[in-house]
């Protein structure tokens, strides 16, 4: 599989650490789609020029991801401070959101449109400001979304009709909510949902067929990264094998796996309050 992420990396300060860690849904993706065994996976996005961003470029090219798409821009990278509770549950406490990546918008070039193409599936998320390019690249990708925990039918419209594959975190959620948001976005022609639901596990529907998918017990570190781990588990065994229950498996596994460190996939680099006091 060929995998190519497009739209949001930040760096997650650990305020009690003042340590930073890559992150963001589609650099995360990317990453972890790579250690999961793709082919290539390549990652498209705005980077900052500060310290931030070089840790994200750094860190991108050590994983072996392909980043000749990168736009890099004079301004701040993105940044999230989060902190821990005593289970390991991030808490995400302030930021600059998505940093120079919400003042300049990516636009792809028929250059770009050609790269794409040497791609087998496209993902992206709702923080990356790349909705307005969907209608387009639909014609010629299949695209996956991550859309966090936005879920109001205006955004629905927005995305919906132009992609395969849906992912929303539903921790907020019971059940009988998750299962209707599934068949909502079923209705706009998405052919895999899934709903992530933390201790509960997984709710996913391929083209009306229902699956569940438990957590695998384990101690727990950090569990930020965790969803974007099975999301990235989840796409990359699907597109392999295409048996549902399988990659819901591996993916549950990748997740918990992902709770035994800190950050998305580690590369913790210190940083000092002094640097983080703009946010």
């Amino acid at each position: 599989m060929k995998l190519l992420a497009i739209g949001d990396n930040v760096v997650d300060y650990y305020k009690d650490k003042e340590m930073i860690y890559p992150g963001g849904n589609a650099l995360n993706v990317a990453v972890l789609s790579k250690r999961y065994g793709t082919e290539k996976s390549s990652y498209m996005g705005i980077i900052g020029n500060d310290l931030p961003a070089k840790h994200v470029l750094e860190t991108l090219k050590k994983e072996d991801i392909d980043v000749t798409k990168i736009r890099q821009a004079f301004g701040e990278n993105g940044m999230a401070v989060v902190t821990l509770n005593e289970e390991g549950d991030r808490i995400f406490l302030k930021g600059n959101k998505g940093g120079i990546q919400k003042y300049i918008s990516l636009r792809l070039t028929e250059e770009d449109y050609e790269y794409v193409k040497a791609h087998d599936q496209v993902h992206s998320s709702v923080y990356s400001y790349f909705e307005h390019n969907l209608p387009e690249l639909s014609k010629v990708i299949d695209i996956s979304f991550d859309f966090s925990t936005r879920r109001d039918q205006e955004y629905l419209d927005l995305v919906c009709p132009y992609i395969k594959q849906a992912y929303f975190s539903g921790n907020d959620l019971e059940r009988q909510e998750c299962e209707k948001l599934i068949e909502v976005v079923h209705s706009y022609g998405v052919e895999i949902v899934g709903v992530t639901r933390g201790s509960e596990g997984a709710l996913f529907s391929k083209n009306g067929i229902k699956y569940e998918q438990s957590i695998i017990p384990i101690d727990v570190v950090d569990t930020l990264g965790a969803g974007d781990s099975f999301i990235a588990k989840f796409i990359v065994e699907n597109f392999e094998h295409g048996n549902m229950e399988i990659a819901l498996l591996e993916a549950a596994k990748a997740a918990a796996k992902t709770c035994t460190i800190f950050g998305a996939f580690g590369y913790g680099l210190a940083f000092s309050r002094n640097e983080s006091a703009r946010l």
